[in-house]
Formats: C-alpha cells, structure tokens, sequence
C-alpha cells in the first residue's frame, strides 16, 4: 500500500530531509535574557530576593547551550545583580547544576502531517537475502525512534558584601572583575554568533 508513487519517494523524502536540517540549523544556545517559559522549556536568568543582600540566582539553558555557558552565565548574573544593588562583591553560598533530560519517542505506526507514509527501501540480509524495509510491515531496527534531550540550569544562592571581598574566601568574586573578564563571553540577545 502506497500513497505516493515510488518514483516520487526519492524526491519527497530529500525535501522532508532538507526541511529538517534547516530547522535544526535554526536552533541556537541560549542567549542572556530574562527567563521565559516555564517547566522544561524555561530559559534564561530569573532571581528571588531572600533577604536585602541575599538572592536566589538562576539561570537555564536549552539543549544546545552547554553545561559550561550556563554555569557562566550564572555568575554574570551574579555579578550583575550585585552592582545593580550596589554592593561590590558576592559569595556563593550554595550552587549546583541540573541536568534535566526528557525522551521522545517517534511512532512511525501514528500519522503524522503527512498521514501514514513513511520511508521505505531495499536492505541485503547475508544469509537471508533482500529484505524490505516498511515502518507498516516491520522494520528490522525497531518501530519507533526515540531522542532524548538534555538541558542544564544552574541556580546559586548568594550573599552580597560592600568593601573589599573576603581575601582567603575562594567562594567570594569581586562583582566588577567578574562582568569585566566574562563580559566578552556572554551572547546577548540579537547578537551575531
């Protein structure tokens, strides 16, 4: 059972291909912004007051942005917060980073945007010769194709301090030096990559 004729597959299959790599192309880490989105697809920087000089920082990536550029962009965020209420220096109290992973699985077996059709092809079996492969009839690798995402978001609690930071205190950032030596890593909204 076919809805397509066979010599239109081909072609109907390299445009369904080509029209995924330009979507996947479309996706890029990130940027820095104010948080948008809830639960899972939550992105960018959000922060709760605790006290006059204590927060709860966070920020969230989506899955491009790697483990690294999340965690740094926590700190900026920090940092930036802590000027923006006039301190000069800020401790964290508390970090840590969240991997958060979700699977999906695709049903060939489910109609999609284009009903029921589906790839199909010719495949040699040493030993049991030409087979063929059908997401309706059986497919040698499995029915379904399952993708699994991860994301990362970092969160920190931290405390804000005028003067001097604490020498010795390995967990104390002097505010300004941290926005003047990440300043030139973080990728702002709209700019080019």
């Amino acid at each position: 059972m076919s809805i397509l004729p066979s010599n239109r597959r081909p072609l109907l299959l390299a445009a369904v291909a080509a029209a995924t790599l330009a979507l996947a192309g479309c996706e890029s880490a990130t940027t820095y912004h104010p948080a948008t989105g809830h639960g899972f697809n939550r992105e960018g920087f959000s922060e709760q007051r605790i006290e006059a000089n204590r927060f709860m920082v966070s920020f969230a990536g989506n899955s491009v942005t790697s483990r690294d550029t999340v965690e740094r962009y926590l700190l900026y965020r920090a940092a930036e917060l802590t000027v923006q209420n006039g301190y000069d220096w800020f401790e964290l109290v508390d970090r840590n980073t969240d991997r958060k992973t979700r699977t999906y699985v695709i049903d060939p077996f489910r109609p999609g945007p284009w009903g029921y059709w589906g790839v199909s092809w010719r495949y040699h079996r040493p030993g049991f010769g030409w087979g063929f492969y059908d997401p309706f009839w059986g497919d040698p690798w499995g029915p379904v194709d399952v993708n699994t995402i991860d994301k990362y978001d970092a969160h920190a609690e931290i405390v804000m301090g005028h003067g001097e930071r604490p020498s010795g205190d390995v967990h104390a950032f002097d505010a300004r030096d941290v926005i003047q030596n990440l300043g030139p890593t973080i990728v702002m909204p709209g700019a080019r990559r």
